[in-house]
């Protein structure tokens, strides 16, 4: 694989041969994440020559070789990390040496950050609405679509549940003097929107672009929240979107400083996205701050949105559900013997073949590639590592999403557009962030059983849209629903 150059500045990735390679440290780190508990598997990581293609096969052995324990599962996580932080860089200049990621938090750290906080001049909700199809479902129109969901096989019964609860007690919403720092405030997943609309404090951090922040304070001034906003402390008086904003990727210290500072007890909710080995290097830089404020901040809860296409361990109700599916199939199902035949047994796959218990579902899809595996199993690995160190996380399987990032790709939008002959529901943006702010509101008041498997704490209240449930192994019907959606994805 050829990686694109990056910046010569901040979070970096290691160079080999003279040249940045998220493939060597792709390789790297997943063979020294197997290495204590698969030895075999860790040994053909290392060997891989294809990475761009062979991370599929070695993505999902990182979910496997968790299984046979919890102790397994948090080794692999503990492994993984460990290997991503020793082996990731900091430079300070594009002349400096590359240095020790920690060493970010030592460089200078610049014009200091303020706060400025922008009160919202809107009626604050305080009940649970989600916008859906045209429609704001609330109360019992709101329960019904949950029922529904539900026996689609779209979302765990444990999400359907979380909801209800958090439309129950409509006082939690506010999250009274827990604020909300979202990283990557201008996401289309992220919470700010909703918790804005309840009443909530935001800590806003996104890049220093007026664009972003014209939006995200036209949002606050609309709500009935509170929005603070990180301006550099010797910026000129202006229009506050000119000036707002701070770089994560290269201004660790500082942004570690201003948020060092935040009261009551926060929530660091990590919604970031980038493209291609930027978006390692930004996954790279926020895990860094993290263990940053967890070590000074005991009561720091986290927050992560993991992604429906990977690899995961489902209950075994899924796996039986999608062996009816697949048995019973319809539509294009009735071709499914003369497709597996001209295939080779590639297309239309069973979900879960053999019965195994726990099912593994691999939703990887090959068009997002290593470097967003990479990224997001960083995520699962520090929630599993910091819940079981006792700290407050929530990390919620989001469903598939008509984000702009994700319909930029022609192939991966065709898919969309095709999906729902598959019994797959892909979301709207304003759904799927106002379900998974309730969901956040959920565990932040109800906070999960301490010492269960990582793979369970995974699976509970997942809104996968039906990637788990369906009748086949996502990959092997994914061409077939490009096919369906190609028109309709140019339209």
């Amino acid at each position: 694989m050829s990686d694109a150059p990056q910046a010569h500045t901040g979070v970096v990735i290691p160079t080999v041969d003279g040249k940045p390679s998220t493939s060597a440290l792709g390789r790297a780190v997943v063979a020294d994440a197997l290495r204590s508990v698969a030895p075999d598997w860790a040994r053909d990581a290392d060997t891989t020559t294809n990475w761009r293609s062979d991370y599929l096969r070695h993505f999902h052995r990182l979910v496997e070789a968790g299984l046979p324990s919890r102790e397994a599962a948090l080794a692999v996580a503990a492994d993984g990390l460990t290997s991503l932080r020793s082996r990731m860089r900091y430079r300070g200049s594009p002349a400096g040496a590359e240095q020790p990621l920690e060493e970010a938090f030592d460089a200078p750290a610049g014009d200091p950050l303020r706060t400025v906080t922008v009160s919202g001049q809107g009626e604050v909700r305080r009940d649970l609405v989600v916008p859906y199809r045209g429609e704001r479902l609330h109360g019992a129109g709101l329960d019904r679509q949950l029922d529904t969901w539900v026996a689609g096989g779209v979302i765990e019964a444990s999400c359907a549940e979380a909801v209800r609860t958090v439309a129950a007690n409509p006082d939690w919403l506010a999250l009274d003097g827990r604020p909300v720092v979202v990283l990557g405030a201008g996401a289309e997943m992220g919470p700010l929107t909703a918790l804005l609309r309840w009443g909530a404090d935001v800590v806003a951090v996104d890049l220093p672009r007026p664009a972003i922040w014209q939006r995200l304070l036209e949002t606050a001034h609309r709500s009935g929240g509170r929005l603070h906003v990180p301006v550099a402390l010797s910026s000129a008086e202006g229009e506050l979107h000119r000036v707002a904003g701070a770089d994560l990727l290269h201004d660790l210290r500082r942004v570690a400083d201003w948020l060092g500072d935040v009261g009551g007890a926060p929530v660091l909710g990590n919604y970031v996205y980038a493209d291609g080995p930027l978006n390692v290097r930004v996954a790279v830089a926020v895990d860094a701050l993290t263990v940053r404020l967890r070590a000074a901040r005991a009561d720091l809860a986290l927050a992560f949105l993991a992604t429906p296409t990977d690899v995961f361990a489902v209950p075994d109700d899924a796996v039986e559900e999608s062996g009816r599916r697949y048995a019973t199939a319809k539509g294009v199902g009735r071709l499914r013997g003369p497709l597996r035949v001209l295939s080779g047994g590639r297309l239309l796959a069973p979900n879960y073949p053999g019965g195994r218990l726990p099912g593994v579902n691999d939703s990887l899809v090959p068009q997002q590639g290593p470097n967003y595996a990479l990224a997001k199993r960083l995520q699962r690995w520090r929630a599993a590592h910091e819940r079981a160190a006792g700290a407050t996380v929530s990390l919620t399987v989001a469903p598939a999403t008509r984000t702009r990032s994700v319909l930029k790709n022609r192939l991966l939008a065709a898919a969309y557009a095709g999906a729902h002959r598959f019994g797959i529901e892909i979301f709207e943006p304003a759904t799927s962030n106002t379900l998974m702010a309730a969901l956040l509101v959920h565990d932040l008041h109800v906070p999960r059983p301490a010492g269960t498997h990582p793979w369970q704490e995974e699976a509970h209240a997942a809104a996968h849209g039906g990637l788990w449930r369906g009748p086949y192994a996502p990959r092997s019907a994914l061409g077939i629903a490009v096919l369906f959606g190609i028109g309709v994805a140019r339209g």
